[in-house]
């Protein structure tokens, strides 16, 4: 037989079986009493089929029975139909959709996606949350590459999130007939099923779309995999079980994406006439295209309203997903499907996730919130991103909302849940973050009851956002016992970390909630660190001098000694800032001399410190040098009384004052020297502010010694560190140093 020449579907099937039974044509002919040339021509396809009782004859010789004999017979009787008339009416059941009219905002995915259809077709699984606009996407790639599947382009809607998905077996049934199999030829079971349709499919190129997919098992036997053809596959599910599939995973439009989406359904006009309201509309809308398309339809069939009256009615989210629907177009709906599709260890878990107050989460605060055991925790997480209910994050087995399915989890947990659940992640969360934060005081055990000190410190970083909101939510509620006891615990950890965290809004809740317990010495404590992240971190002088008065008045009031000393060098420090620097002079000494009392690291070295800057400021550099050195030479001599991080510190910040004062002598290169071992020191320690600091000033030092080179590299370092909104300042010193330098 010619390479290139065509079998017929039932001329391979009795080619396979002959083969099998290790026979040859004339055996089998001699077996049947069909001649060989009918045979022959049988399995080279030139006739299409055998007549029945020729069939018959045929499985006879060969001794198919059961389910092989069955399938034998029923593709005989395919091949013998000729009915293309009734073969098109039943292939308009699976006829591709409508594709929409545009498909705003997901240019790029369509990119994405065709890129992949070209690779050679196979299998391609869309996958993302409820509303992100998967099947949309396929629709149109579907009809954009229709042209290149001649055979036919077929689809099937599998409602997977259905509380009864269609079966692989029916929708076998419905390919199958659309192919032409009449009803009573169609085989019974799944198996063969499947085998007929991979065999009728063999040779052709054809284009299956599956839409909304349960899961693997569903489309596994549907999935045509031949070298011609190509199945698309939308989920809300990853089925990263899948064997050679190849994934596009959908997220939620960009801003410009979804404006735009919004013009196109409301109007260029009314988007422009409101700009504003039309970003912050999308935005309520999370980005997804279907919460999208409501509010644009709601809109469109409003003429009367403005963007800003449904932007207005979205801002409460008690009510925005009640707000977000229109027609049969129903956000809190397909959520829904999602939410039931899954287990009930998965649903109970979903929904008290809502309780974690910050923006992501991993297993332990899943674990804290859910009661159960790790392994069961991981197995419900993974069941809730796989149904596009969670998403990942950019830090391996942490997870988050999309905004509005964490409205959905919030309702869910509204109706279905104690409310005294929510207090679970709460005061483990404010417990642990005290816990944490005192291994950072200056003469802490090296482990604690959470672990080792470094083990705390990337808890305290990783959970930031969470510790942080915890305490937000847990002040609104009267927990000032627990505000106030993680604030005061938190001094030492924040030392370093100024840009890190708002430590303003942090220990001001700390102060107020001591106050309301009637905590005089807590409250002054708190009120110095006040002063100390007004300056420091918010750069509001005044402020933090106010602060720190208030501080000084309430520790004198009370004897509080140490507060007292606190107090005054901080003001020794920050009253130069607001150029009452003789003032300063004065709250410095008074800092200076009262420090002996406090130990070495408690704030007997600030104190010194300090002081040191105060004398530079009034131009006695050798003073001032004298003081650093020895502040220097001591953090050495006494470092094993301390831990390596704070050690670090005090040295980083000693050595700057150092380079500060050789260069207010102009020794440049001999400043430029401690500023850059201060500065590795503080890239050693992460202390980002610290580092940025020292940046900016070694690379003004190197450019006064005409060191070109070097300082265009300190100063380069110094703009990528200063990339915040709070660093602005900075960043633009460290620009206008870069602009002086020789091209």
């Amino acid at each position: 037989m010619e390479e290139n020449e065509k079998r017929s579907v039932f001329g391979k099937l009795l080619l396979e079986h002959r083969r099998a039974a290790g026979w040859t044509q004339d055996r089998l002919a001699e077996a049947s009493g069909l001649s060989v040339r009918a045979l022959r021509e049988l399995e080279r396809g030139r006739a299409r089929a055998a007549q029945q009782r020729s069939a018959e004859v045929l499985a006879d010789a060969l001794g198919l029975t059961g389910g092989d004999r069955e399938f034998f017979l029923t593709v005989a009787k395919q091949g013998r139909r000729r009915n293309p008339a009734l073969a098109a009416h039943v292939a308009a059941t699976c006829a591709l959709p409508a594709p929409l009219t545009d498909l705003s905002g997901r240019e790029n995915e369509l990119e994405q996606l065709s890129a992949k259809i070209a690779e050679g077709g196979g299998v391609v699984a869309i996958v993302g949350q409820a509303g992100v606009g998967k099947t949309a996407l396929a629709v149109t790639a579907a009809d954009r590459w229709r042209g290149d599947y001649p055979d036919g382009c077929f689809a099937v809607d599998l409602r997977g999130m259905d509380e009864e998905p269609v079966s692989a077996r029916t929708a076998l049934d419905r390919l199958l007939r659309a192919l032409d199999v009449a009803p009573g030829q169609v085989p019974a079971s799944e198996g063969d099923r499947s085998a007929l349709l991979r065999m009728l499919l063999e040779g052709r190129k054809v284009l299956l779309l599956l839409d909304n997919a349960a899961d693997e098992a569903q489309v596994r036997p549907l999935l045509v995999t031949g070298p011609g053809c190509l199945t698309l596959i939308t989920c809300r599910r990853t089925l990263a079980g899948l064997e050679g599939a190849r994934w596009l995973s959908l997220e939620p439009l960009s801003d410009g994406g979804a404006t735009g989406l919004l013009a196109k359904i409301v109007g260029e006009d009314r988007v422009r006439a409101e700009p504003a309201a039309a970003r912050e509309l999308v935005a309520l809308c999370g980005y997804l295209p279907l919460a999208v398309r409501i509010a644009g339809n709601r809109l469109a069939t409003r003429p009367q309203w403005s963007l800003a009256q449904l932007a207005d009615r979205l801002r409460d989210e008690g009510t925005r997903l009640r707000a977000l629907a229109v027609g049969d177009l129903q956000l809190r709906s397909a959520f829904d499907l999602s939410y039931r599709g899954v287990s009930a260890g998965a649903r109970r878990l979903f929904r008290r996730l809502a309780t974690v107050p910050g923006a992501d989460f991993g297993l332990e605060l899943a674990g804290v919130v859910s009661g159960a055991s790790d392994a069961d925790v991981r197995d419900h997480l993974d069941e809730l991103f796989d149904a596009s209910l969670l998403q990942s994050t950019a830090v391996p087995e942490r997870h988050q909302f999309h905004d509005l399915v964490r409205l959905f989890a919030e309702e869910r947990f509204e109706a279905e849940e104690d409310p005294a659940v929510r207090d679970l992640v709460l005061a483990h969360l404010l417990d642990k973050a005290a816990e944490a934060a005192r291994l950072f005081y200056p003469k802490a055990p090296e482990t604690g009851r959470f672990g080792s000190r470094d083990e705390n410190g990337r808890w305290l970083d990783v959970e930031g956002d969470n510790w942080v909101a915890a305490q937000r939510v847990a002040a609104r509620k009267g927990w000032h016992r627990e505000v106030s006891d993680l604030a005061v615990a938190l001094h030492w950890y924040s030392d370093g970390r100024s840009g890190q965290r708002p430590w303003g809004e942090i220990f001001s809740l700390g102060a107020a909630a001591a106050n309301a317990l009637g905590n005089a010495a807590d409250e002054a404590k708190l009120l110095n660190f006040v002063g100390w992240a007004s300056s420091v971190c918010l750069a509001d002088d005044e402020a933090a001098v106010e602060a720190h008065l208030r501080a000084l008045d309430i520790a004198t009031r009370i004897g509080d000694r140490t507060e007292q000393t606190w107090a005054s060098i901080y003001l020794g420090q920050v009253l130069r800032y607001v150029g009452r620097e003789a003032e300063a002079f004065e709250y410095a000494r008074r800092g200076y001399e009262s420090a002996g009392e406090l130990p070495f690291w408690d704030g007997q070295s600030s104190a010194r410190n300090v002081y040191g800057h105060t004398l530079l400021a009034a131009g006695r550099h050798s003073e001032a040098l004298a003081v650093h050195r020895a502040v220097l030479a001591d953090a050495e001599r006494l470092a094993n009384e301390t831990y390596p991080g704070l050690h670090r510190m005090l040295r980083a910040l000693a050595l700057r004052a150092i380079g500060d004062v050789l260069a207010d002598l102009a020794e440049w290169r001999d400043a430029a020297g401690y500023y850059r071992t201060s500065r590795w020191l503080s890239w050693e320690g992460g202390f980002g502010v610290m580092e940025a600091i020292c940046a900016l000033r070694e690379g003004r030092a190197w450019r006064e010694a005409g060191a070109f080179e070097e300082a265009r590299e300190s100063l380069t370092l110094a703009v990528e560190l200063s990339s915040a909104p709070a660093s602005s300042t900075r960043r633009e010193q460290a620009l206008a140093e870069l602009a002086l330098l020789p091209q």
